[in-house]
């Protein structure tokens, strides 16, 4: 993925990169992650990656949506960590967490974004959160 990431940012864009990471669950008799990674290369494409976890049933939304957020931010770091020892600069990461100012989310919003700017990452929630709640979603 890695390789895939770095090949793609070294083509030209005269618009710019977003490097995109974001998670969603769904729950059935356990819980379903997938944590998407996506490489938008502005007006012109976009590449995506994804990881798939499942762990434990969780016993409340609060807790899933921060594990999803903790997610998001672990598979950032690694990505960050694996483009700085490549010497590949100047690609920011920014986390889609997949909350909003409507539903019962709402009132994470604070406490999750805190988190996430607190860890040196961009954070975004929906409706612009499109890692999280339209990728990472689709493929849940």
């Amino acid at each position: 993925m890695i390789d895939g990431l770095v090949g793609f940012l070294s083509e030209e864009s005269p618009n710019g990169y977003s490097l995109v990471v974001g998670t969603d669950s769904e729950m059935s008799t356990d819980t379903s992650f997938i944590t998407a990674i996506v490489l938008h290369r502005h007006g012109r494409g976009a590449r995506y990656y994804w990881a798939a976890m499942r762990k434990p049933r969780f016993a409340t939304l609060r807790e899933r949506i921060w594990q999803e957020a903790i997610f998001s931010i672990s598979v950032a770091k690694s990505i960050v960590e694996e483009l700085m020892k490549r010497e590949v600069e100047g690609k920011r990461v920014h986390i889609h967490v997949d909350i909003g100012e409507n539903g019962p989310t709402k009132s994470l919003i604070q406490e999750i974004t805190g988190y996430v700017r607190g860890n040196g990452f961009d954070v975004f929630i929906k409706p612009e959160a499109y890692a999280a709640s339209a990728v990472a979603d689709r493929l849940v």
